[in-house]
């Protein structure tokens, strides 16, 4: 699915900087004007899908390493409202217990990917993105010392 998007969206992207260069082709100085503006639309979503899939992959490379050592972050046992959604009680108490594991191994990537799970459960995008993206300069650094 993930493929499909990004296809669709390169799409769109140059259907998009046609447009610019059409505007371009004017010659008139409102034209040249847009067709810059309209540019860099493309030009920062090409940057925002490098981005995406570049984070996108570092994650599942850390991910399969946890699932390999057995220690994929495990909520099935959480209870769940009607929508599928962790409790929030329940989803608070896993995040207590991530949020220790951390402050007792700052350096320990694992335990930052948890709390990056954990905040994500309790729906805090923003931070469980930014935990996570400790947990995988940890784990760059912890493979670039080992190499």
């Amino acid at each position: 699915m993930a493929l499909l998007l990004t296809a669709a969206l390169v799409v769109y992207l140059f259907l998009l900087a046609d447009r610019a260069f059409a505007l371009f082709a004017t010659g008139t100085g409102v034209g040249i004007a847009l067709g810059a503006g309209v540019l860099l639309l493309p030009v920062l979503g090409i940057w925002v899908v490098v981005v995406t899939w570049r984070n996108g992959l570092q994650i599942q490379r850390l991910s399969r390493r946890l699932d390999a050592e057995g220690a994929l972050p495990d909520v099935s046992d959480l209870p769940r409202r009607p929508s599928g959604r962790v409790d929030r009680d329940a989803a608070d108490a896993w995040f207590a217990e991530r949020r220790a594991e951390v402050e007792a191994d700052q350096e320990n990537w694992r335990a930052w990917y948890k709390l990056a799970y954990a905040y994500d459960i309790a729906g805090d995008r923003r931070r469980a993105r930014e935990t996570m993206k400790t947990a995988v300069e940890l784990e760059a650094a912890e493979r670039s010392g080992t190499e």
